[in-house]
């Protein structure tokens, strides 16, 4: 798995902040960057969180580059519609020949399960391989791969959806490959805006409560603790 974040929004805390202003203040659209020192922006954002006024936060937005993940990784990662866009390698125009694949860790950890594992990707390659040999396009080829087949996207989220999809993707109870997508791209926001990323996760760290109720991994519990 690889995750590069591409582009963001220039000075996304200051933007946010500045946008933020416009909602308590007289100043006039032309004003709303002025007098605003590194000390101001951040008291302001702070604030903003504190209240739970998320909207000025829809203003910035974070593009990713992300590579090596499977297709039921990224089934998951686009059910988060809001405030996202996504643009995929497509298994239409873009032949699957040597395809590559993610192994699960619980599979990998087994050898004679990985073996198999191993050759049914083989297998779905040559039967793969067959279908475009034998003149079938490849949009009808692909049916044959798998859900572990490799894919590629460029993933643009604001700040509020990245907010939720921290949420529920860093958390214990998400699936392992999405959870590993989520804590990489939670790194790179981090790096360039550690203020608006600065309570971001699971709600256990960030609000010291849980929604997983019966389903919880008790982690809620020795964080309170700590």
């Amino acid at each position: 798995m690889k995750v590069i974040l591409l582009e963001h929004t220039p000075e996304p805390e200051r933007l946010v902040a500045a946008a933020a202003r416009l909602c308590y203040s007289d100043k006039a659209a032309d004003e709303l960057l002025q007098d605003f020192t590194p000390d101001k922006v951040s008291a302001f954002v702070r604030k903003l969180v504190s209240l739970g006024h998320e909207s000025p936060m829809e203003h910035v937005n974070f593009t990713f580059a992300i590579a090596g993940i499977s297709r039921a990784c990224s089934h998951q990662l686009v059910r988060h519609r809001i405030g996202a866009s996504y643009s995929q390698k497509s298994q239409r125009y873009v032949k699957e020949k040597q395809f590559e694949y993610v192994t699960p860790p619980k599979i990998a950890a087994k050898p004679e399960l990985a073996a198999k594992f191993e050759q049914a990707m083989i297998d779905m390659q040559h039967v793969y391989e067959q279908l475009l040999a034998a003149g079938v396009p490849a949009e009808d080829a692909r049916f044959v791969l798998p859900n572990a087949a490799s894919t590629s996207l460029v993933l643009t989220m604001n700040v509020r959806s990245l907010w939720h999809f921290f949420e529920l993707r860093c958390c214990q109870r998400a699936q392992w490959e999405i959870r590993a997508l989520a804590n990489a791209m939670l790194a790179e926001v981090r790096q360039v805006a550690p203020l608006l990323f600065e309570k971001a996760g699971p709600t256990c760290e960030s609000m010291g409560i849980c929604f997983e109720g019966a389903m919880s991994c008790g982690r809620c519990a020795n964080v309170l603790e700590r």
